[in-house]
């Protein structure tokens, strides 16, 4: 029977006191600020929220299954993952099967902040996250994309500019007094900043949409639920699945997921994929490796199935091998990262993270742990596998691309078959012959890398190959031989070329001949010069 929520705050103080929580198989945050601020346009317009799906728990399964808080202060880097809830006590609470999303936009939007990378800087910077809030423009208009109300997710500094046309009020704002008081300090700051700049009839439009926010937090019934009282986890599932299987879609990971947090008898699996993501992420320069890359790595490692995200693959049996291997897999996905990042890989420059899910099944086959890394014995052995996964990197069909589940199926079989302790790098080549994916490359191919330029994630891969010997534990950067700022217009005119040879030198400056890999450090002294003259190391004149 579907019942009445009563309203956002209301909704809001059940997530404050945890009454309303997350069960563990709900998977993470994933909304972007612009959807945030399309849902808060959304409700402002009058449009519904939508139905909640809420689950309550008897007090004698508290214990039964794992929760969580709702996101309220999200930062993409430090705090992405819900936070685990480790002692309910005896209150009674109620879990939300459908309805995260929303529910956690409107707490970050009204009760906390976003933090989201900003393109360009490094991961590595806390400037590269700065923290926004929510925030509602009283001046805004209507725009084509139909929003009608303008919500950014802007910083503090952003926030205090104020024209005629921009007026930001932060959104968390108005819990802050009574609606009254708020609209005559509203009033008294346009007259105090803005002055005769702000007519009569704009001041009354900012009032009243202040008064409409307030209204829709603070007064409308919008929110409604239905609630399932089963306490079947097996029907929870199902229900869970069902609800996320058309509109937005959960990723069918998710799901299965899901079902791997609910079948696990020792370990949290939540906990533990995510975990894992994050360590795996921070080796070397940095990976981008996903929650989906492990859990098949989980399912390739544990020899289950044909290596797919299929339900039969996700069986109590199946799961319960994954958990019983799982410190195995840890060790040989860990081993496999450091071994890549000793090629100089990482998440900048490797093409395809699912190129380490057959190293990582024979690191696991073999049992190596950290001493494969240095020991001289698997030198030609970690030769190899560089080799395979250089060869597999640049090629421009894509090698990891359709067909991906039933070519891992495959490369285990013949790293399981093979009768040696090396990596059978031959029999895997002539496997992916068979399945169309050759690592041979014709006259054509290398024309065609010749041709690759600074940014392309196949150039790193490529100028390895060329610098033969170098020791790229060590960083390596990407760079140019000649500053790309020398390659300017009125400096070749000076030159004596003409247009088309301008233009012909331009383009050529930024391809393979005239790249090369420094070491970081000594790349960083280099840029630091390039500086010191007046120009950036990417050769950007100042």
């Amino acid at each position: 029977m579907y019942q009445n929520g009563g309203s956002i705050k209301q909704l809001l103080d059940k997530v404050a006191d945890q009454t309303l929580v997350l069960p563990a198989i709900q998977r993470e945050f994933v909304w972007k600020p612009e959807q945030i601020c399309q849902l808060f346009d959304s409700l402002l317009q009058g449009y519904p929220v939508g139905t909640f799906l809420y689950w309550k728990i008897k007090p004698e399964h508290r214990s039964d299954y794992q929760f969580y808080e709702f996101v309220q202060n999200y930062h993409q880097r430090d705090a992405n993952h819900c936070v685990r809830l480790e002692n309910m006590g005896n209150k009674e609470f109620t879990a939300v099967l459908d309805g995260q999303q929303r529910i956690s936009s409107l707490n970050i939007g009204l009760r906390g902040c976003y933090h989201q990378k900003i393109a360009g800087k490094w991961w590595s910077s806390n400037d590269a996250f700065p923290e926004k809030h929510l925030y509602i423009n009283l001046f805004g208009m209507p725009d084509e994309e139909g929003n009608q109300y303008q919500f950014e997710f802007l910083t503090k500094e952003k926030a205090t500019v104020k024209s005629t046309e921009q007026y930001w009020f932060k959104v968390s704002n108005i819990f802050d007094g009574d609606i009254d008081e708020l609209q005559d300090i509203l009033v008294d700051e346009l007259v105090d900043e803005l002055g005769d700049m702000v007519d009569k009839e704009q001041r009354s439009t900012a009032r009243k949409l202040l008064r409409k926010l307030n209204s829709l937090i603070h007064d409308k019934p919008v929110i409604s639920y239905y609630e399932e009282a089963d306490q079947s986890l097996e029907k929870v599932l199902n229900i869970f699945i069902r609800m996320n299987s058309g509109g937005t879609p959960l990723s069918y990971s998710d799901l299965l997921l899901s079902i791997a947090v609910a079948q696990w008898d020792n370990l949290d699996a939540r906990e533990e994929i995510h975990s894992l993501v994050d360590e795996l992420n921070q080796i070397g320069d940095g990976f981008s490796y996903s929650k989906d890359l492990v859990l098949k790595a989980g399912l390739m490692l544990s020899d289950i199935g044909s290596v797919g995200f299929k339900v039969e693959n996700f069986n109590k049996e199946n799961m319960s091998v994954l958990e019983d291997k799982w410190d195995s897999i840890k060790q040989a996905l860990t081993v496999t990262t450091q071994l890549f990042a000793s090629f100089g890989f990482n998440a900048q420059n490797l093409r395809a993270d699912s190129a380490l899910l057959p190293v990582a099944y024979y690191i696991y086959h073999q049992n190596h742990d950290e001493s494969y890394l240095s020991k001289s014995m698997y030198a030609q052995d970690r030769a190899n596998i560089r080799l395979w996964l250089v060869k597999s990197l640049l090629k421009a069909s894509g090698i990891w691309g359709s067909g991906l589940d039933t070519l891992l199926t495959g490369i285990r079989t013949e790293i399981k078959n093979s009768n040696n302790d090396n990596f059978p790098i031959q029999a895997i080549e002539n496997l992916m012959v068979s399945r169309g994916k050759s690592l041979k490359f014709e006259a054509e191919e290398i024309d065609e890398l010749v041709e690759l330029e600074y940014g392309n994630k196949r150039t790193f891969a490529l100028l390895s190959v060329l610098f033969f010997g170098f020791d790229f534990s060590h960083h390596f950067h990407i760079d140019h031989i000649y500053p790309k700022g020398l390659f300017n217009r009125p400096a070749l005119r000076k030159l004596g070329l003409d247009n088309d040879e301008i233009e012909q030198f331009i383009q050529l400056s930024n391809k393979l001949p005239n790249l090369q890999l420094l070491e970081g450090s000594i790349n960083n002294e280099k840029r630091q010069k390039c500086r010191t003259f007046g120009m950036h190391s990417n050769g950007l004149t100042r």
